[in-house]
């Protein structure tokens, strides 16, 4: 697991752990106390822009367990430092944003998947069986906020496409997963100014990878992009209220 010291890969680590998985959760500043009372989740510090940490990263799980069966991407860039100057310029068009976000979002983002990838697939290949899952969004479909975060959202969903094709004969799925409103830390700052009726706790989409997990025919599945809420009203789970969220559109976003 991820980019997981919050947000939607804190709570999907714990949802993992949840239902019996072992979880290495990795994040730059992430810790044990970030997890509670979770024993079966396991920190590791890991910066994902450095591809030797990864590496260790990824030797030490094998080391630990012999075996990789699920990696979920959930680690990304470019979220940092929305007020510059005193302007919000996450919506600014192309030409005004700053180019440093070009690169946060490809280096911590898009690279940090493939790069993560390739480390579950080597062991995966060898098992025979695995799945991958690429945290993506909507904005891969639809403008959505500004052009890098769509065209790196789009390059996440193309890289889900490709590692599945040359994946799949080797049992070795691969998807990407749409979360919708998730309430987040960030979110939750801003409960006030937001409608919160159908949202999703981070934990819903942990719920989401187990239920493809224990998919004895997830490979159906692999190289598509999937949506956190239908697959609940297809796997039978809820969310950690009970509830089932509503689908979110293409149109709705």
């Amino acid at each position: 697991m991820t980019g997981a010291s919050r947000g939607v890969g804190k709570g999907v680590a714990l949802a993992l752990a949840e239902a019996g998985a072992v979880v290495y959760a990795t994040g730059r500043t992430v810790t044990e106390d970030d997890f509670g009372a979770a024993e079966r989740v396991i920190p590791i510090r890991c910066d994902h822009t450095d591809d030797k940490e990864v590496e260790a990263a990824f030797q030490r799980v094998v080391d630990d367990r012999g075996r990789i069966d699920i990696l979920v991407n959930n680690v990304w860039g470019g979220y940092e430092n929305m007020m510059e100057g005193g302007a919000f310029t996450w919506p600014l068009p192309f030409w005004k944003q700053p180019l440093w976000r070009w690169d946060a979002m490809f280096a911590a983002g898009v690279r940090a998947h493939y790069v993560a990838s390739t480390y579950a697939a080597r062991e995966m290949i060898k098992q025979q069986r695995g799945l991958i899952v690429n945290v993506s969004f909507w904005a891969a479909q639809k403008h959505l906020g500004n052009v890098a975060y769509g065209v790196s959202k789009a390059a996440t969903d193309k890289l889900t496409a490709d590692m599945a094709h040359e994946l799949r004969n080797y049992k070795v799925a691969v998807v990407s997963l749409y979360p919708g409103l998730v309430r987040t830390e960030k979110v939750m700052e801003a409960a006030a100014f937001l409608d919160l009726s159908n949202s999703e706790s981070p934990q819903f989409i942990g719920r989401a990878v187990a239920a493809l997990a224990h998919d004895s025919e997830v490979m159906r599945k692999s190289g598509q992009v999937l949506v956190a809420a239908a697959l609940a009203h297809e796997y039978g789970f809820t969310d950690i209220d009970g509830k089932q969220p509503r689908p979110l559109t293409l149109e709705d976003v």
